[in-house]
């Protein structure tokens, strides 16, 4: 049973001078996390992810479709409710350093959820709460607590940031980037981090542009191309056997050591041919099965 899913979720945006224009920046796109899945949303800049990522958590409304959480529609939550969806799905976001003010210190983010969230909780039950939290993320509380933001690296402060959304006891994160911004010796602490909250049962919508961190980590991925899904299943299967001729530019497009990289391999994926060639696409844009848990765009998407 899925945790969440999206179905035929759109967002779209009025552009222009006096909104005279309208700009899809999602159209109908469709798919679920499950509990203890790594679900990765992976398109280039502009594609549409973090749109999806801001709409999962109420940052953003929904144009068309729904997005269900344990089969309540998100959208139509308010007060309590919305409160309470708030303590089961949290964010994390690209820049850890903009989420803090450098004239308070890094841990007043924990502190700031306590009046909503656990106003009831004794000073000795609060900082237990907060140590247990801090520790499953691998922090020790003696060494960030207390301290400012240009005392901790930026791996601690992302750190710091999953271990807030922790303190709610969330089942589903939303990780828009979260690692596009850390030197690579802290990227793989953030990345095994993820994959044991996974373990122990968290569902996690991984947005990202890097294909080898979406490969490194997921157990499915969906390709977005212009807002929309042209493909999408089991991470080995997209990245194994990419039918839609975008995953398979994208795919081309990261260098390798052991060849030179040249356009001409771009130009023999992208041909405007439908994704399949075979009876099952009739050439109508939409998602085709072509194994199990793997889906293809046809059509020109």
């Amino acid at each position: 049973m899925s945790m969440l899913s999206l179905e035929r979720v759109s967002k779209k945006y009025r552009v222009g001078a006096f909104g005279g224009r309208e700009l899809t920046a999602v159209r109908d796109a469709t798919f679920m996390v499950k509990p203890g899945e790594v679900v990765s949303l992976i398109g280039e800049s502009g594609s549409g992810k973090t749109t999806i990522g801001r709409m999962v958590l109420r940052l953003a409304s929904v144009s068309g479709g729904h997005i269900r959480y344990d089969g309540t529609d998100v959208s139509r939550l308010k007060g309590r409710q919305l409160a309470g969806y708030y303590k089961r799905v949290q964010g994390v976001f690209q820049d850890p350093f903009s989420t803090y003010n450098p004239i308070f210190k890094a841990d007043r983010v924990l502190h700031t959820i306590r009046p909503s969230f656990f106003p009831e909780a004794s000073a000795a039950e609060w900082r237990k709460r907060i140590d247990t939290a801090l520790e499953s993320v691998r922090l020790d509380p003696r060494q960030v607590l207390d301290k400012y933001p240009h005392q901790l690296s930026g791996g601690q402060l992302q750190r710091m940031l999953i271990a807030r959304a922790l303190l709610l006891d969330i089942k589903l994160l939303v990780a828009d980037e979260i690692i596009s911004m850390l030197d690579a010796s802290t990227r793989i602490d953030v990345l095994n981090l993820l994959a044991d909250l996974k373990e122990r049962g968290l569902g996690i919508l991984f947005i990202t542009h890097d294909l080898s961190l979406g490969h490194y980590i997921s157990d499915r991925s969906v390709i977005l191309r212009r807002g929309v899904v042209v493909e999408m299943g089991s991470t080995d299967k997209v990245f194994g056997s990419p039918r839609h001729p975008y995953t398979r530019t994208l795919l081309s497009s990261v260098p390798q050591m052991h060849r030179k990289w040249t356009r001409a391999d771009i130009a023999r994926t992208v041909d405007g041919r439908c994704a399949i060639h075979d009876d099952a696409c009739a050439g109508e844009p939409g998602l085709v099965e072509v194994d199990d848990d793997h889906l293809v765009g046809c059509a020109a998407q």
